[in-house]
């Protein structure tokens, strides 16, 4: 994966939680904003992958918006952000594998066979002829 992490800017924010007076007084939640439509690194291939997988997580503005306040600290909630904006880009860039169709085997068709046989003439024991 390339290193988009120079395109990513921060916002800083007071957060709620415990902390106290720390929380009153020091900006430790981290936004971080990546505009994925002027992304230098991707191509545009893959801006379109992202922005169909990720839809629901950009703005319509076209950036990709991560927050963190899980830390008291303002460095380490940057650094969680910023890990989460990548996992997001990481996960969402990974193709899945295309499915092989496959058979079902003789053996298997023999039996789905008989199966079928069998209930017939279940049903057809079953049924009335009309004949007194």
């Amino acid at each position: 994966m390339r290193d988009f992490s120079t395109e990513i800017f921060f916002k800083t924010a007071r957060s709620g939680g415990k902390g106290g007076q720390n929380v009153n007084k020091v900006e430790t939640m981290v936004e971080a904003w990546w505009d994925l439509g002027n992304s230098r690194i991707l191509l545009p291939e893959e801006k379109e992958w992202l922005n169909d997988k990720l839809k629901n997580r950009i703005t319509k503005d076209g950036y990709l918006f991560v927050k963190s306040s899980e830390t008291r600290s303002q460095l380490e909630n940057k650094d969680i952000a910023r890990a989460k904006i990548i996992d997001l880009v990481t996960n969402a860039l990974i193709k899945p594998k295309k499915r092989k169709a496959s058979k079902p085997s003789k053996a298997a068709i023999a039996k789905r066979l008989d199966s079928k046989r069998i209930n017939s003439i279940k049903k057809a024991q079953r049924r009335n002829t009309g004949e007194i």
